[in-house]
């Protein structure tokens, strides 16, 4: 017994000196909690509203309070010509539009119905649907107080029209996602454990001792990768279109140079995870934690970046693959230009810089 538990203790002391392996044990479950606990929702929170309203009067700014009041919406444009309504979705302004009818209160008085229309950005069918379900839940609890005073007949009619996905397909929202899942997997984790796999097996030495600079031979490296990732592309693109039906309704070629800076920002991680790490298990590890799961979770590829905590919204804007997604979505599903994608194209290239100049400066730290 005094033998095996010198044993035991021989073994904690080399778990406890592994600080990397101390931080798997501890942390992961930590995080996986609070990832699981706070991202993984299907409700609706804080969905941008944009409110249309020509009557002004004070049964329409009563429903907007209503809609205000609570936590499922966030009233964030008061537009002043139905014109501007496409143009606060391709903006990225509002996920759904509320347009009262003229003269609201005085046909609900007189004849006892008014009528609204709720235009709800489709892209997202699932977050359109139940968008749709609360915002009716809320005209139909005014509609009810009303009935309670003196309008006891009154009805209000609600149209919903969902853009850019009229018929409700799921595939609208799952392919760009499935575009930053796969590019991230091909690009980031597959460079990251083929260069390790050099390293742990011993070759890597024996390539940087060749006469090639040492920034040919990464490159070698990543250039199948690339290729592989663009042949990928090519192939979602097709089926999506031929198979999923799902329509390129913006520019084939702004779509492309978007994927291929996404590329190159992929492989650039991957890169910058092989200098971290020396086996081709932390390399799976890191690759894994640092890149799969924070898509999954927090890129909006599956539950949507608005109705997460404060605190992890911050933390997916960390998360290349939301910034993909989110301009895949523009360009495929709405169909916008380059002026309304910049946003995203700029911060997929600063990261893609911070990434390369980290990684060439691990990999010339690693070479001495």
């Amino acid at each position: 017994m005094r033998q095996f538990l010198s044993f035991v203790k021989k073994e904690w002391y080399h778990i406890i000196r592994d600080r990397r392996t101390v931080l798997i044990l501890l942390g992961i479950p930590v995080m996986q909690i609070l990832l699981f606990g706070f991202a993984i929702t299907t409700e609706v929170k804080n969905a941008r509203l944009a409110v249309f309203d020509p009557s002004h009067d004070e049964m329409t700014q009563q429903i907007k309070s209503h809609f205000q009041a609570s936590e499922r919406f966030i009233l964030t444009e008061e537009l002043t010509s139905p014109h501007e309504i496409n143009d606060v979705f391709t903006r990225g302004k509002a996920d759904l539009v509320l347009i009262f009818g003229e003269r609201f209160a005085e046909n609900l008085r007189h004849t006892g119905e008014a009528s609204v229309q709720l235009i709800i950005d489709g892209a997202e069918p699932n977050q359109a649907s139940m968008m749709s379900g609360y915002a009716q839940q809320i005209l139909y609890m005014y509609r009810q107080e009303l009935a309670g005073e003196h309008l006891p007949s009154c009805r209000i009619t609600a149209q919903v029209k969902m853009l850019y996905n009229p018929q409700g397909k799921s595939v609208f929202y799952f392919v760009p996602g499935i575009m930053g899942m796969i590019l991230t997997l091909i690009c980031g984790m597959m460079t990251s454990i083929a260069i390790v796999r050099e390293k742990e097996t011993g070759t890597m030495e024996l390539l940087l001792a060749s006469p090639m600079k040492p920034a040919y031979i990464i490159l070698a490296k990543i250039v199948p990768y690339f290729v592989l990732s663009v042949l990928n592309l090519a192939t979602i693109l097709i089926m999506s279109v031929s198979v999923l039906h799902v329509p390129i309704a913006g520019n084939l070629i702004l779509l492309t140079a978007v994927s291929l800076l996404f590329i190159f920002l992929a492989l650039s991680v991957g890169l910058f995870i092989s200098g971290l790490v020396d086996n081709q298990t932390a390399a799976m590890l890191a690759s894994g934690m640092g890149m799969m799961m924070p898509v999954m979770l927090l890129s909006g590829m599956i539950f949507p970046v608005s109705s997460m905590p404060d605190a992890l919204q911050w933390l997916s804007a960390a998360v290349p693959a939301r910034w993909y997604i989110q301009a895949v979505k523009k360009i495929m599903i709405q169909g916008v230009g380059l002026r309304f994608v910049l946003k995203e194209i700029a911060i997929l290239t600063a990261m893609a810089s911070i990434f390369v100049a980290l990684s060439l400066k691990q990999f010339k730290t690693r070479l001495n």
